[in-house]
């Protein structure tokens, strides 16, 4: 006996569509004043919110628009990834390996966070936590592994996460 496929059943079983993002490009800084960008600043900690906008850093807008999560557009023409890892690599010659290790921890289910004020490049939280609510777990420094790191610049990367009471993490990305 066969049977037939309603609508409904069908329906059931398909995800939910999510909403796109749309977000803006502006030469340096990308950002959202959408519903959708809230929301997903509530549910996963993308982006800051300030002054009812939610900026990304350069990471966190690579990771959303390559994971489909967001819509860039820079006036009026939309961006797609290439195009904007073009853009963003004119204004940050390392950003590859940033975010080959901003990806790897997002995709292991950390919070990273931009750690400028801490001399760092990314602050990471544990699954879970929620930044500005809690303090970060590591500092967390990415490099590639043809980069050199003498003793001395390690010494000092390990000074600021002991005087930050962070951890002191380096996300090693290999040369493939």
């Amino acid at each position: 006996m066969q049977t037939k496929k309603t609508k409904s059943t069908k329906s059931l079983k398909e995800k939910p569509r999510i909403e796109k993002i749309k977000a803006v490009f502006t030469g340096e800084t990308i950002f959202s004043n959408k519903k959708e960008a809230f929301t997903l600043y509530q549910q996963s900690r993308f982006g800051e919110a300030i002054e009812g906008k939610i900026f990304y850093s350069l990471p966190e807008a690579l990771y959303l628009l390559e994971k489909g999560r967001i819509e860039l557009t820079e006036g009026k023409k939309k961006i797609n990834f290439e195009k904007i890892m073009e853009k963003i690599k004119a204004l940050d010659s390392r950003i590859v390996t940033k975010y080959a290790v901003f990806k790897d921890m997002r995709n292991r289910g950390y919070i990273v966070k931009t750690a400028l004020k801490f001399g760092a490049e990314f602050r990471v939280y544990n699954k879970g936590q929620k930044p500005g609510e809690e303090h970060a777990k590591w500092i967390l420094y990415p490099v590639k592994e043809s980069d050199i790191l003498t003793w001395h610049e390690f010494s000092a990367k390990n000074r600021v996460a002991h005087s930050t009471r962070k951890n002191l993490l380096i996300g090693i990305v290999d040369e493939e």
